[in-house]
């Protein structure tokens, strides 16, 4: 931080003091991950001094000759990773590439349906106070009371409100989605799929989770998390492009990436992040590696072991256990609202964050559980033992929330275990 230490020394200080808070503690968030040097890199590039409102070779602006192929890369990148015909890669993150999506699919008033945030879904998959809520007629889908997806009720819901777009996925989930099954449902009232893989997209190029291509409609991921990449997100489909900057012949399947390019711009947004883009386009170099492969698994396998190790312990475990990268641990059993557990976990050195479980009682901001992940401690070097470890560290702090000594002791002890795993061996790289 050379030149940023010396022109603005706060500024400076206060991503440090970031630096090392990521560095010395055990980041537990699932929708978090630490990116390469390389990634850090482009996007601090020069990019984010270009203005290129289009898509390449019909931009508003001269001079995007680099940026037109930097963005060529990110889609040939994306396309070939997923398997898909197209790929936009310039929402500026999750929820604009589904307003994006909702935009070129639906009218107003339109019914969507998608399951409720307090059953592990998004806000945008159709929360009231949400745009998806707001514009659209939004029915809700639910878990049962194991935590699965109610696939009852989403049939019954779906035959009853003959909803225009169906949303699937979640930010709370630890099982497989079922595709196929939601896509049969989508087809018997004759509404589009959206997948949103923003949480499982790295598992499913990992070969650790199914591929929605070629059942869903529509697909929309982050490029965090387990992609590890840079903060943004894609929208990928199949189908004919025709010019952009028409409407297609007729708003149908067959033209869904015009649809979906016309609604990002100018429907949506104006000029791409040409820096985030070059981000994405080295995550996309780096998933197509085979240590990918790898790492995904062991994303898996680490959920797994920090599952066994929480269940020694008689934590509750939402569906009981996990397929994927997150855990949903209901805290009712413990006698710890999920606010009091955030807090003494972070005082700890443990990063989770509250969260609601399926038919919570609680309210949203002071639920009864937490959320954990695997991303960040497998991008760092972490296996099963420390799994073993991290569960003990919790149950550890929860079962003495307000003790300030247990407190302390753990965090020296996680302080310890990172050394062993750091992020950026030299601290002043950034």
């Amino acid at each position: 931080m050379m030149y940023l230490s010396q022109t603005d020394p706060e500024l400076a200080q206060l991503i440090q003091r970031e630096l090392v808070r990521e560095q010395e503690g055990l980041e537990l968030i699932p929708s978090e991950n630490i990116v390469s040097r390389a990634v850090l890199e482009a996007l601090g590039s020069v990019g984010t001094n270009k203005y290129s409102e289009g898509y390449p070779g019909k931009r508003y602006y001269g001079g995007c000759e680099a940026v037109d192929a930097v963005e060529n890369l990110a889609r040939d990148r994306a396309k070939a990773l997923f398997g898909v015909t197209h790929a936009n890669v310039q929402p500026h993150s999750g929820s604009p590439a589904n307003q994006a999506v909702c935009f070129a699919l639906l009218n107003p008033g339109d019914t969507l349906m998608g399951m409720h945030l307090y059953a592990g879904g998004h806000m945008t998959h159709g929360l009231e106070l949400n745009f998806s809520g707001t514009y659209y007629h939004s029915v809700q889908y639910t878990a049962r009371q194991d935590g699965y997806i109610d696939i009852n009720e989403m049939r019954a819901l779906a035959q009853e409100h003959k909803p225009k777009l169906i949303i699937v996925g979640g930010t709370a989930y630890p099982r497989i989605y079922e595709w196929t099954l939601y896509k049969e449902i989508a087809d018997e009232v004759g509404a589009y799929l959206l997948a949103d893989i923003s949480h499982v997209a790295g598992l499913i190029v990992g070969g650790q989770h199914p591929t929605p291509v070629g059942i869903a409609d529509v697909i929309t991921t982050t490029t965090h998390k387990t992609l590890r990449g840079p903060r943004g997100a894609m929208i990928l489909c199949n189908g004919e492009e025709s010019d952009y900057l028409k409407p297609p012949p007729e708003k149908s399947r067959k033209y869904l990436p015009t649809m979906i390019d016309r609604a990002i711009i100018p429907g949506l947004q104006g000029g791409p992040h040409n820096h985030q883009t070059a981000a994405i386009a080295v995550a996309l170099h780096e998933a197509a590696q085979p240590e990918f492969k790898e790492y995904a698994e062991q994303i898996v396998i680490n959920a797994k072991a920090l599952a066994d190790s929480l269940l020694q312990y008689d934590f509750h475990l939402v569906t009981g256990g996990t397929d994927n990268h997150l855990l949903l641990v209901d805290l009712t059993n413990k006698g710890i609202p999920g606010k009091v557990a955030e807090k003494a976990l972070v005082d700890a050195g443990l990063t989770v964050n509250k969260n609601t479980v399926p038919h919570d009682p609680r309210k949203p901001y002071d639920p009864s559980g937490i959320r954990l992940g695997t991303p960040t401690l497998t991008t760092r070097g972490m296996k099963k033992e420390e799994m073993k470890k991290v569960g003990q560290y919790i149950n550890r702090v929860l079962s003495a929330p307000d003790d300030a000594r247990v407190i302390e002791t753990v965090r020296q002890e996680v302080k310890d275990l990172c050394a062993q795993f750091p992020i950026y061996p030299d601290l002043s790289y950034l």
